[in-house]
């Protein structure tokens, strides 16, 4: 099998969440799997449960990241986040890029499903790749409303190089 790269774009996201090797984490959207595969290298006793609606994304993330699934430290699911069922208050981190939800409609009850997830202390962390610096606004706007309804604390990060807004909600 080749060797896949990991985009600048991603590599600095998984560094801003501070994986920790014990760390509980659910990715939204795992796509290609290079999150997947970077947040697992650093897992030890900790799991990461990556999530998307697309059964290709889903496919190609068993694919890429299939050493961590016979670990044990990677379960991958075709599902909706309004549908996902985790047992409460065992997450320590929500991990999701360029997953349009949270910005392009309503997503209330999804977000509010993550603050019930999360332990004490735990935090969502959404990330945008913001190259369209137009969409941006809305991006943050939108995403900032949903994650504050729900008793989020929101911060933003806004990296120039590579181009990606974090909108970070603590609980």
């Amino acid at each position: 099998m080749p060797v896949q790269t990991i985009p600048a774009r991603i590599r600095w996201a998984v560094d801003f969440i501070d994986v920790h090797p014990n760390d509980h984490i659910l990715e939204i959207g795992c796509g290609p799997g290079a999150g997947a595969e970077l947040i697992c290298s650093r897992l030890e006793t900790g799991k990461l449960f990556a999530i998307d609606r697309s059964e290709s994304g889903v496919d190609r993330t068993k694919r890429r990241c299939a050493r961590f699934v016979q670990a044990g430290r990677l379960t991958v699911r075709q599902i909706d986040l309004a549908t996902l069922r985790v047992p409460v208050k065992r997450l320590n981190k929500v991990f999701a890029f360029n997953v349009n939800l949270f910005w392009v409609r309503e997503a209330a009850d999804e977000v509010a499903l993550l603050y019930e997830r999360l332990l004490p202390g735990g935090t969502v962390s959404i990330f945008y790749e913001s190259t369209r610096r137009d969409e941006v606004p809305l991006m943050v706007e939108n995403t900032s409303k949903a994650l504050i309804g729900a008793g989020f604390r929101v911060s933003v990060v806004d990296q120039k190089q590579p181009a990606v807004i974090g909108i970070i909600g603590r609980k």
